[in-house]
């Protein structure tokens, strides 16, 4: 091999060995936003993010059971928890807050959803009414319950997962079908022709927070905090706001 060459494979070796993986598990609610906030990252650095997105109940059942990412992004309860089991480090960073609306496929009714009362009227007079298990949805079903409406509706619910199912459901819905779920996953399927009808009332929006924090156990601890601080940093978080994430 020449001198020249030699430079050359240096040069790759040297790249290969300074590139590194960021793995990250994440709220799927705040998908669009982590996703462009990591591309930006990865453009400028180098380096590759990987992101699992899951609900807060699988990424309590994940951590519970020891898995191990380099960055965790959850709502502020959950990340609480995480610090006082010694799984995450301490001064995670806020990347934002998503709120509920309500979401209907192309052709199906539009149902009037200004007032408190109005979504009440919506979820006894639709035919079917989707929903996710996770914390939107479990808010959702706590409204039901308040209003004492929850075993009525009960049986003409179809609950998912996640609020990407929700959103998949509702596209192939008919009749007088109405979703409810994270805003931003409900954007993510208007390409589709998935109708965005409108937010919750104030009085009763409900808005998920999502920290992005290292994990304790993680493999690529600097990279890790320098990822975080990214997120909320003046590249990261106009993306995240870009997405629909407050």
């Amino acid at each position: 091999m020449n001198k020249y060459w030699a430079v050359v494979a240096g040069v790759v070796f040297a790249s290969a060995v300074q590139a590194a993986e960021i793995t990250v598990m994440s709220g799927g609610a705040i998908e669009p936003g982590i996703k462009a906030a990591a591309a930006a990252f990865e453009k400028q650095t180098g380096h590759k993010v990987t992101i699992t997105f899951q609900t807060t109940p699988q990424m309590r059942k994940r951590v519970a059971a020891g898995d191990t990412f380099d960055v965790i992004v959850a709502p502020p309860v959950a990340v609480k928890e995480f610090l006082e089991a010694g799984r995450v480090e301490a001064g995670g960073v806020d990347v934002g807050r998503v709120g509920s609306g309500v979401a209907i496929r192309p052709g199906a009714p539009r149902p009037a959803i200004a007032t408190v009362d109005d979504i009440k009227k919506t979820v006894l007079e639709a035919e079917s009414i989707v929903f996710n298990t996770a914390t939107t949805g479990l808010y959702f079903e706590n409204l039901l319950k308040k209003w004492g409406i929850y075993e009525q509706v009960q049986g003409k619910a179809a609950r998912y997962t996640t609020g990407a199912e929700v959103m998949k459901h509702a596209l192939k819905g008919k009749g007088r079908e109405v979703a409810f779920g994270p805003i931003t996953e409900i954007l993510l399927e208007k390409e589709h022709g998935l109708i965005l009808v409108g937010p919750f009332p104030p009085e009763i929006q409900n808005y998920t927070s999502y920290i992005a924090t290292p994990m304790s156990a993680g493999t690529q601890k600097a990279l890790a905090q320098e990822l975080v601080k990214f997120f909320g940093g003046p590249v990261g978080k106009p993306l995240f706001v870009a997405a629909g994430i407050e």
